[in-house]
Formats: C-alpha cells, structure tokens, sequence
C-alpha cells in the first residue's frame, strides 16, 4: 500500500471521508480517560508504517469529555471524529464503517487490550485474500496475558460454544480487534441487524455467507478491568441476541430481524 508522510494531523468531523489505505474505528462511549492514551499509541504506530490511514472514532452518545478531548489532541495520524445517536457497540462500529472509502477498515477497543502491531498480521491476511482478519484470544498460539475474571470467563465459554454453531471454524468472534475488506464488510453490514455486544456475530456470519474467508490472529491479550461490559446488564442482551441469530436460521431469514 502507499506511503504518507503524516505529523500532528488534523482533527476533524467528517461525513465524507477521503480514501485511504487503511482506517481504524474506534466505538467511544464516554472514553475521554482512556482515548488520550489510546491515540496516542494507535496513530503513532500508523504513522511508523507504509499506509495512508485514519482514525475514526465514533463518539456513541457520551456525556463526558470524549470529543471534546479528541479534538484537542495532537496524534501522529489523521483523527476524525463521528457522531452516533443509536446507542450500542454495533451501532457505532456501523456507523464507522459504512462512511469508510478505505481499501481495508476496522475496528478497535477503545482499551487496547490487543496489541496495536497485530495490525501487519492483520493487513498481511487482507492482502493474502481474506474479507475478514480478527485477533483471537482463543486460537492456536493465543495467550492472555491477564485473563478476565472468572464470572466472565465462564459467561465467554458458553458464549464461543454457542457462536461457533452460527460461524462455524472460528474460536473467537468477540475480541476487539477486526480489520475487513471494505466492500465486502460493507456488504455484509446493509443485512445485519444487531447493534450490541453480539453484533460481531452476526457480522462475520454474514462474511462467511457471502463466501468471504475469516483469519483468525492468534494474539497476546490483556484483560482492561475498566471494561465498560457488564456482564448481567450486557451479558444478558448478548445472549438474547444469540438467540434472535439462531431463530433467524430456524425461520430461514437472512438477519435477526428488527429490533
């Protein structure tokens, strides 16, 4: 992909984004504690690498600080900032994505629990081929540096047996870390439906249905404790969500349906 020369880039709102090698969304929902540090690093790295590329974070309805501190920041990168008023995760990660006019688009937790240099993997699949490239905390040579606690760790168990019956072949389809090719993420996200936690499911089920290849990239992954999941709350809509997915498939329908 093509070079930049990028140093305290600009930030800005954006609707219609030029094009790009490479953008990153980043779903925010009152995040202005942990985004300074969290750009910080991400445009950094961005800016060491051969990619024309961009930050969007996507301020998901916060009452805090959280746009205010991104636009006062000085990143290495380009950083735009979106507004979102359908609350959930998915809904914002939508909303980044499909105003994205990059050749590959993804997304980021806002807490870096992922490693940001699993980025070269993740391009390196794209360009092998794959539509979609997802750091896994659970395949084949992934390690978790501090694991989750134990309530979420079982919660997560049963969650991955249940996803693997619907995107079958892949150990993990919520770490917070996916990079897709963009026509076909934008593709498979006009027939999803879902806007919270279990969204990823339903994203790469659509991927997977269209033909798409899934890399799952095994990762190094630490546990952020100021996680803004609750597992009772959160847990429970993810679950419910799972079973919108798995009755969609008994009905014969394409998407879970109207929320």
């Amino acid at each position: 992909m093509g070079g930049t020369d990028v140093a305290t880039a600009p930030v800005h709102a954006a609707a219609r984004r030029d094009t790009v090698d490479l953008e990153l969304v980043v779903p925010a929902f009152n995040e202005a504690a942990r985004l300074p540090a969290t750009l910080a690093e991400v445009t950094a790295f961005l800016a060491g690498q051969q990619w024309r590329s961009r930050v969007v974070v996507v301020d998901n309805g916060s009452t805090d600080d959280t746009a205010t501190v991104v636009k006062a920041g000085k990143w290495d990168a380009e950083v735009v900032v979106v507004g979102c008023s359908r609350p959930g995760k998915g809904a914002a990660v939508g909303r980044g994505i499909a105003g994205s006019r990059a050749r590959f688009v993804g997304f980021i937790d806002a807490d870096l629990s992922t490693p940001v240099p699993t980025l070269i993997r993740a391009v390196d699949a794209l360009e092998a081929g794959a539509a979609a490239a997802i750091a896994s905390r659970h395949a084949p040579g992934a390690e978790l540096a501090c694991p989750q606690p134990v309530a979420r760790r079982l919660g997560g168990s049963v969650f991955r047996a249940l996803a693997r019956q619907l995107v079958p072949g892949v150990h993990d389809t919520q770490c917070g870390f996916k990079l897709f090719d963009r026509p076909a993420v934008q593709r498979a996200l006009r027939r999803c439906h879902l806007s919270g936690f279990a969204f990823d499911v339903e994203l790469l089920r659509q991927i997977r249905r269209a033909g798409g290849r899934i890399t799952e990239v095994p990762v190094v992954w630490t546990d952020d404790e100021r996680s803004t999941f609750r597992p009772l709350r959160d847990g429970r809509a993810a679950f419910a969500d799972l079973f919108r997915l798995y009755r969609a498939d008994l009905l014969g329908t394409a998407g879970a349906g109207a929320r």
